[in-house]
């Protein structure tokens, strides 16, 4: 099991900044994703970004240019720096840990919040 415990959601303004994070712990192996999804009420859950263990970056269409996701493999821990922010970005973020090899394997953390206003 991997256990991931994210941290640094809230309410901002519109054009303002949040970093989440999002650390990792348990039965972690080195061939990995982790990443960023987001579901807004009343939508289905969406992918914001993902980085893999070897760097490779995957973004939303949405959110390239104004959010950048990077990680601290010897910690196990992703962070995403959102800027600019938008009302429509409002939603609870939700850490993804995917493990590539051996057996694939999702696991998700329970959710943080995050509010634009306008």
């Amino acid at each position: 099991q991997v256990q991931l415990v994210e941290s640094g959601g809230g309410l901002v303004q519109a054009g303002g900044s949040l970093r989440l994070s999002c650390a990792a712990s348990g039965s972690t192996v080195s061939l990995n994703a982790m990443g960023w999804y987001r579901q807004a009420p009343g939508k289905q859950r969406e992918l914001v970004a993902t980085i893999t263990s070897g760097g490779s970056i995957t973004y939303a269409d949405s959110v390239k240019g104004r959010f950048t996701i990077s990680r601290d493999n010897a910690k196990n821990t992703v962070y995403l720096q959102m800027n600019s922010l938008k009302p429509e970005d409002t939603a609870v973020y939700y850490c993804n840990y995917y493990r590539i090899f051996p057996g694939s394997m999702n696991y998700w953390g329970q959710g943080t919040q995050v509010t634009v206003t306008s």
